[in-house]
């Protein structure tokens, strides 16, 4: 698959999928307003599934006459795109100046900022 582009609700879909398998879109739509209530209708669901499936993201299957949706797309590669694609339109591709925006803006626990410290280091050995 090549690059495929999700929008904010298609990628919740996305977490779904990668997170319970195989999954009926009723199940999604509970899953989606059970985190964010009132956020989004079935019928609204069912149409991103459908778009899902159009970009190859997304498959399914039948169980008779309930359809049982999957990720046709890994979870890494997703968010390799989405992250490329942020880097280039806001930070003009400067890895560096994304990270200096996350490090001013963002709050980071000590965990994750010792986390940050080792990947660096070991980035400087490779």
């Amino acid at each position: 698959m090549g690059e495929t582009q999700l929008g904010r609700m298609q990628f919740r879909i996305m977490q779904e999928l990668w997170e319970r398998g195989r999954i009926t879109a009723r199940e999604i739509t509970d899953a989606l307003n059970e985190s964010e209530p009132g956020s989004v209708a079935h019928s609204t669901v069912q149409t991103l599934l459908r778009q899902l499936e159009a970009k190859g993201a997304v498959g399914h299957s039948a169980e008779g006459r309930t359809f049982l949706f999957y990720a046709q797309l890994k979870e890494d590669r997703v968010k390799k795109t989405a992250t490329r694609d942020l880097l280039e339109r806001v930070f003009g591709g400067s890895v560096g100046s994304l990270v200096a925006h996350l490090l001013t803006n963002e709050q980071l626990s000590k965990k994750e900022l010792d986390e940050l410290h080792r990947l660096i280091d070991q980035r400087r050995k490779d």
